[in-house]
């Protein structure tokens, strides 16, 4: 079973890096200079469902981690 949440466990760290890459930036290289974009936009659609879904498979993640720990002890 080690092996097993090991395996699911690198897939999942894989998506959640991935999602969280396409998620969209707002500021830009402005704002490491000090200039901000200072207007609040909501999520929607996409933006909105990328952002729930990686909630969700960082919620995963964790419960994966955790798991995995107790099965290892």
């Amino acid at each position: 079973m080690g092996p097993f949440l090991n395996l699911i466990q690198i897939v999942v760290s894989i998506a959640l890096i991935i999602l969280i890459l396409l998620q969209t930036k707002k500021s830009g290289l402005g704002s490491i200079f000090g200039g901000s974009d200072t207007i609040y936009t909501s999520r929607r659609g996409v933006d909105k469902t990328l952002f729930n879904f990686t909630i969700g498979l960082a919620l995963f993640f964790f419960l994966i981690a955790i798991i995995n720990v107790i099965v290892s002890s």
